[in-house]
């Protein structure tokens, strides 16, 4: 999954990328994916779910897309570390026909949260 604010940094970057050109399966709107904890459960549609198991790891792949695309999709914090933004991975726990403009409910893990980590 990736959030379709990436694609809005990507262009203002001078990027031509939209939703589905990158791999994901599904681009998501005001979830801030990346800040989700590991466990979270995102309910898609009326039965789709999704569990996430960690940060996606942008590959070279993006570069052949685009020269210079995976570099635009990492950046450094404040503490100087680095920071994936090419979106998140998860695991189907429960299939379901899932449309564009479908709702997505987040369920957060128990505590404590883990952050996601690169898979």
């Amino acid at each position: 999954m990736i959030h379709a604010e990436l694609f809005c940094e990507l262009r203002a970057k001078g990027f031509a990328v939209e939703p589905g050109e990158l791999g994901e399966n599904i681009t998501t709107s005001g979830i801030d994916l990346l800040a989700l904890p590991t466990g979270t459960r995102l309910h898609l549609g009326a039965s789709a779910v999704v569990e996430i198991t960690g940060l996606r790891n942008p590959c070279v792949q993006i570069d052949n897309f685009q020269k210079g695309l995976m570099a635009a999709t990492l950046d450094k914090d404040a503490d100087g570390n680095l920071v994936r933004k090419a979106g998140i991975m998860g695991i189907v726990i429960a299939e379901g026909d899932v449309r564009p403009g479908d709702t997505i409910r987040v369920e957060s893990p128990a505590m404590p949260h883990r952050p996601l980590l690169p898979v």
